[in-house]
């Protein structure tokens, strides 16, 4: 029995977007389209590579076959058979180059269709007015607390640059009190825990770092073997404290409009008075606010020729126009529910080292409590979560937090030293502080475990 040709056989090789797996739909990584393109443009180039060998042997065919000719008189019938099978074995030599040429041209246009589209896809159309409940601003307020992602993009005009329009709003005089002051830190206490540094434990941390509500990041010093690795917390926006607490409201417009100039000079500090020397390798784990805050660690390069930024793990953040140095993986949650990573109108860019992973599970406040942003944007949820990207066998998830682990380990005693970051009072015209002058250090020297 002949064996079958398999399905698509002779096909162009197409990508395949991975599968939903569970209550999660990824995105990127190495098994994500982009990834999957790039190997096959790889492929296309080897591909060129055969047609150009394949054409040199057609060349020496042609010259066999013209110097068969002087003998085909000779011997007529065996000259005849000579020549023939070689112009035959040309010809199937040539009809093999074609189809590759064909495959190789196939795969460069299914790479140009998919830029395309994820070009349109990062700058969402924006929705028509009779797809509003309602008009004017109660029309898109009722569209409430838990719009989604998907949704709230589309509500954002083509051409949107959520960072260029925030910069232009915040240089107005009125708003000085927005634009990025001096972080300095002050040392809050140091302890030695007993840390399980996974992705769900970590953003649990950030958790119980926004409760404290006074801008407070949390330096993990992690023993890899004689040397150390260090992760960075940073909290999302603690919106009931002072003006001088830069993960405030205020926070965000540095954040997003600056590049968080204030906050990642701190942040480097911050690493240096917990012990960290130049070369460490560094997570960083943001939420919402403070997942911008992390990637922009990213390519920040005054902090990238100090620390060996490995990985940043972000969970409701706003991060898609935010581009990291290469080699710099990264993994960004998000819940179908939750609007805010929406809010910069641009969808995460599918690369190797880039995983984008939704959340699908339908989740709901409980009664009697302050939905906040939404129930989506909950940070139990987001580390719930990440509990099912740990168990899970997606190959892009699985290469992805390998990645975090070979920088954490598998934890275990771990010295842990928080420090609280304080923006400078909004100076007066004569005596402007610049915002990219270094940070102070303050040490309370407080003991362990205290305030």
């Amino acid at each position: 029995m002949a064996d079958s040709a398999p399905v698509g056989a002779g096909e162009a090789p197409r990508p395949l977007p991975p599968a939903t797996d569970g209550d999660l739909t990824v995105r990127g990584g190495v098994g994500g389209m982009s990834f999957q393109l790039e190997e096959l443009l790889r492929g296309a180039g080897q591909l060129d590579d055969v047609v150009q060998q394949l054409l040199d042997i057609e060349e020496v065919a042609r010259r066999v076959q013209d110097d068969l000719e002087p003998f085909l008189y000779d011997s007529y019938d065996t000259g005849c058979n000579a020549i023939n099978a070689v112009a035959a074995s040309r010809k199937d030599v040539a009809r093999v180059r074609q189809d590759l040429v064909e495959v190789s041209t196939s795969v460069r246009a299914s790479h140009r269709d998919y830029v395309e589209a994820e070009d349109k896809n990062a700058r969402p159309h924006a929705l028509r007015p009779d797809q509003f409940r309602g008009s004017g601003a109660p029309g898109i307020l009722a569209l409430g607390r838990d719009l989604t992602e998907e949704n709230y993009n589309r509500l954002i005009p083509d051409g949107y640059e959520a960072a260029e329009l925030m910069h232009s709003f915040l240089e107005s005089p009125l708003l000085t009190d927005y634009q990025p002051r001096r972080v300095s830190i002050e040392r809050m206490d140091e302890a030695v825990e007993d840390v399980q540094p996974t992705m769900a434990e970590s953003l649990r941390r950030l958790e119980r770092l926004y409760a404290r509500n006074d801008g407070e990041i949390e330096i993990i010093q992690f023993d890899q073997h004689g040397s150390s690795s260090w992760m960075v917390l940073i909290p999302g926006t603690q919106p009931d404290s002072p003006n001088t607490n830069p993960l405030g409201i205020p926070g965000i417009g540095e954040a997003v409009a600056y590049d968080s100039e204030g906050v990642v000079p701190a942040v480097s500090q911050a690493l240096r008075e917990a012990g960290a020397e130049s070369g460490d390798q560094v997570v960083a784990v943001g939420h919402s606010q403070g997942g911008i805050h992390a990637m922009n660690l990213s390519q920040n390069k005054a902090f990238l020729n100090e620390f060996d930024l490995k990985y940043v793990l972000t969970a409701g953040a706003p991060v898609g126009g935010i581009i990291p140095e290469p080699g710099i993986s990264s993994l960004h949650l998000e819940h179908i529910q939750d609007w805010v990573p929406g809010a910069d109108g641009r969808m995460n860019p599918d690369t190797k080292d880039r995983v984008t992973v939704t959340l699908t599970d339908e989740v709901r406040t409980p009664d009697g409590e302050d939905p906040g942003l939404g129930p989506g944007h909950d940070q139990e949820n987001y580390a719930a979560g990440a509990e099912l990207v740990a168990a899970s066998h997606d190959e892009s998830l699985a290469a992805s937090t390998a990645v975090f682990a070979s920088v954490v380990g598998a934890g275990g005693v771990a010295k842990v030293t928080r420090f609280k970051l304080e923006r400078a009072p909004v100076p007066s015209r004569s005596s402007a502080v610049q915002p990219d002058s270094p940070p102070t250090v303050r040490d309370t020297k407080a003991d362990a475990g205290t305030r």
